[in-house]
């Protein structure tokens, strides 16, 4: 899919060949089910979202084919262009995809389809780079000491570290580059090349460009790598995705939470872009903790406009102190609201989104990644706010319905200066922001998110 005003195409290679022999599974680590989604899944997303790509080429092993299939049928992904056969090595699935392009100019991001926690930065960083050096490498600081042996029993000698980087994916080139540099490794039928950027420096076609990268950028290798990229998807922050607000137009939008704050923020922001939307709460009517309010005001909407496509929950309170110092019924009201207010909306939201597969939006905060003192029950809701989220879209995931947590910065809301007073209004994210970021979310493909919203992206 190549933009109009370019004269070049940008495209994402998803190397996806690989037989997981060291994972000791039935099937390929790509195929692995990962907070939801396949690895493949998640890692077709990160590229899919990023508006810098133009075309996804993935590359497969052929008796994977029909996985590959299956996974592009039950996404709605608009850039992939392409599933190539890859061959039985590395460099045979980059020849392929390279062999797939035709115009020199264009740019290729060879990417491992076992590195599902490629950031944006790192992809976007990718593609600027390329404009200008023609070949880059994605590599992070050594932080360890290497030692070199010589027989596998006796160090030979120990490199400086300062000198050694990491290196990861994507790996990024000029097309025409990339493939001079495949063709005179055929010619000299030289086969001693485990990655793309070895071969441009073997035959001195071009310097190599490195792109510091994220440590969190980790190749699932072997078993126990599931369970620390499990870690790092439960506790990582991504940045709200891009998108048109256009595409609400004629889409129905519920917010529980929605007469005030951040939830009125959404639904004035989604009135502008053409969406019929409700906004309930204790001041109109609809108890977030109790079962059969929700059940009844999701109902209404149904029969109001016979479809929901959207379901938001911002409803929320903020109690503060020491927790053998607070009231039970303080407590009860935290949770009730806080927690079983947003399992309550996904139980008897899913029936409605289930027709539209539309999707939910969860709020989190900051506080989810540890607890704070005087805050104990607050952010052990948030960090379960999280856990529902990721458990939800697993169990959603057959039904195409997506739901992700939003993960506000500081914000300037009611709630806030209750709690908190007057603050300098620079130092605080608008409601605004905030609405706009959550709306982005829901017209996304993203599920099982933690979505971080900051005054600056980081």
């Amino acid at each position: 899919m190549k933009n109009k005003d370019k004269k070049y195409t940008v495209h994402g290679v998803i190397l996806s060949g690989g037989s997981g022999s060291r994972f000791a599974a039935d099937l390929p680590k790509q195929y692995v089910k990962l907070a939801g989604k396949t690895i493949l899944e998640h890692t077709i997303d990160a590229f899919e979202a990023h508006s810098g790509i133009d075309s996804i080429i993935i590359v497969v092993a052929a008796r994977f084919k029909h996985l590959v299939e299956d996974i592009i049928l039950r996404n709605s992904y608009v850039k992939i262009s392409k599933i190539l056969i890859g061959g039985d090595t590395r460099m045979d699935s980059s020849y392929a995809a390279i062999n797939s392009i035709s115009n020199d100019d264009d740019i290729i991001l060879f990417h491992d389809a076992v590195r599902p926690l490629v950031s944006r930065k790192t992809i976007s960083d990718c593609i600027v780079a390329v404009k200008k050096y023609q070949a880059v490498d994605v590599v992070i600081p050594c932080t360890d000491t290497i030692v070199e042996t010589a027989d596998g029993e006796f160090i030979s000698q120990i490199p400086d570290r300062a000198n050694l980087r990491r290196g990861l994916t994507p790996q990024g080139f000029k097309a025409g580059l990339i493939r001079k540099a495949h063709l005179l490794m055929k010619e000299n039928n030289d086969t001693d090349f485990t990655d793309d950027c070895g071969i441009v420096l073997k035959y001195n076609l071009s310097d190599v460009f490195l792109v510091t990268g994220t440590v969190e950028n980790i190749k699932i290798t072997y078993p126990e790598d599931i369970f620390i990229a499990d870690k790092l998807f439960q506790t990582r922050s991504r940045n709200s995705p891009e998108g048109n607000l256009a595409e609400l137009k004629d889409k129905t939008v519920v917010v529980f939470g929605g007469t005030k704050g951040i939830g009125e923020s959404i639904i004035d922001l989604a009135n502008r872009n053409g969406a019929r939307t409700y906004a309930f709460s204790r001041s109109n009517g609809v108890n977030i903790a109790d079962p059969a309010s929700v059940e009844n005001a999701l109902s209404s909407v149904a029969d109001d406009c016979g479809k929901i496509d959207f379901i938001i929950c911002t409803s929320a309170v903020l109690k503060t102190g020491k927790l053998t110092e607070r009231s039970i019924e303080s407590l009860k009201e935290e949770v009730d609201i806080n927690y079983f207010g947003s399992l309550y909306v996904v139980k008897f939201g899913t029936a409605h989104l289930a027709e539209t597969h539309g999707a939910f939006a969860l709020f989190t905060s900051s506080s989810y990644t540890r607890g704070r003192a005087l805050y104990a029950s607050y952010s052990s809701i948030k960090a379960a706010i999280v856990n529902l989220t990721q458990a939800v879209a697993e169990e959603l995931s057959s039904d195409n319905i997506r739901i992700n947590a939003i993960n506000p910065e500081r914000t300037a809301t009611p709630m806030r200066t209750e709690n908190f007073g007057a603050e300098a209004p620079e130092t605080l994210m608008t409601a605004d922001k905030v609405a706009e970021e959550t709306l982005k979310t829901l017209l996304s493909s993203l599920t099982g998110q933690v979505i971080n919203v900051n005054k600056v992206e980081k």
